[in-house]
């Protein structure tokens, strides 16, 4: 009988769980996904490489969203059951609170696996996936990079205005300034009265006409006019990072990066470089930052689960039951907003790191100490 009991809550505690998690994470995807839009506008890529891009940011939301429906969900149920006597059937029963504590405990730890797969794993590697898409992907739509009466500067070293465009893609007075890689002060600037774009040998070729084109090389001046002229726009890339984040790389490079990096292992180092292009002292904060986020910070799921289930010590029959519910709520908020606020304090040192990193493991403890001290006393 205690099994289908524990059955049927947890049930109704994973089915709206479940359903506030999917949800929310798919309002926000949503909203986020229309700011993504800028990689068709702006960039010009494909819809496809959009869409992947879009979907590909789906687990990192997913994972950001957990801690906050699965407190909120478990208290929304443990409330409804306990207004509508349904707990107080559960103690009749025979089911002891702690009993029922160590159930939902047990429950919250198997949550925990799951979020420490998706943020160690699944989440890092759809990050890295989403920006090798970028990296790889090519201008589908070019002629995105032409904006009327606008300066665009989409692209590396290049910025292209026009002043019109015809319906048949011709462009009316074209400005290109095409800057050196190697000094700020050389640069190349391109007028030209007209301009369609063509696709020569699968290439995207824009062909200017009536022009003037100008290079300044160290202060010096050289200037010729042209009837006609070709600019290729495929030997352009945009601003994307072409060096993985740290937030891309996997999470055992990660570990072996931080570990070598405090040993000093200058040999072991250089060949994680080649991988790991930011293992360096200096990025050790960062590092470690990414290593606390994906790792320490889901262990706070116990903790939440626990914070909820501190609604189960106060009956409904109690006069401030419904402030000591909204403090309940209020309380569970605060350990949410703490957690990822503890990630700017992270830093190279170690003991500083360790201090922050035991936190949730008191916490648990102090929870569960405090269930097993109340539910003991009220039992004598």
């Amino acid at each position: 009988m205690k099994k289908i009991i524990y059955r049927k809550f947890l049930y109704d505690c994973l089915i709206f769980f479940i359903i506030t998690l999917t949800s929310a994470s798919v309002i926000i995807w949503v909203f986020q996904a229309v700011n993504y839009l800028d990689i068709i506008i702006d960039d010009g890529r494909d819809y496809l490489v959009y869409l992947n891009y879009s979907l590909l940011n789906f687990p990192k939301i997913f994972s950001k969203i957990l801690p906050f429906a699965l407190f909120f969900s478990f208290s929304y149920v443990i409330a409804k059951y306990e207004l509508n006597n349904e707990l107080l059937i559960y103690w009749n029963f025979g089911i002891s609170k702690i009993s029922f504590v160590n159930f939902f405990l047990f429950c919250s730890l198997v949550i925990l696996l799951i979020q420490l797969v998706l943020t160690a794993f699944i989440v890092p590697n759809s990050q890295g996936l989403a920006r090798s898409i970028i990296r790889v992907s090519d201008y589908n739509f070019v002629d995105n990079f032409i904006k009327v009466k606008k300066f665009n500067a989409a692209v590396n070293n290049l910025t292209i205005y026009t002043e019109s465009k015809t319906s048949s893609n011709n462009y009316r007075n074209i400005y290109i300034k095409k800057d050196s890689e190697e000094s700020k002060n050389n640069f190349q600037i391109i007028f030209a009265k007209k301009g369609t774009i063509k696709n020569k040998n699968g290439l995207p070729i824009l062909e200017l006409y009536d022009g003037e084109n100008i290079n300044v090389v160290n202060k010096n001046i050289t200037n010729f006019t042209f009837t006609k002229s070709e600019f290729n726009l495929s030997a352009y890339t945009t601003d994307t990072i072409l060096v993985k984040k740290t937030q891309e790389h996997r999470t055992v490079d990660l570990i072996n990066c931080t570990y070598n990096l405090l040993k000093k292992d200058t040999e072991k180092i250089n060949k994680l470089f080649k991988t790991v292009k930011n293992c360096e002292y200096k990025n050790l904060d960062n590092i470690f930052s990414e290593l606390y986020k994906r790792l320490i910070i889901p262990i706070y799921l116990p903790v939440l689960m626990l914070t909820s289930l501190l609604l189960i010590i106060q009956s409904k029959e109690k006069i401030n039951y419904t402030r000591y519910r909204l403090s309940n709520f209020l309380l569970g908020f605060l350990i949410i907003i703490f957690s990822e606020s503890t990630l700017r304090f992270i830093n190279k040192s170690l003991e500083n790191n360790l201090i922050f990193i035991s936190i949730p493991i008191i916490l648990n403890i102090i929870f569960y100490t405090y269930f097993r001290k109340k539910f003991k006393f009220k039992k004598a």
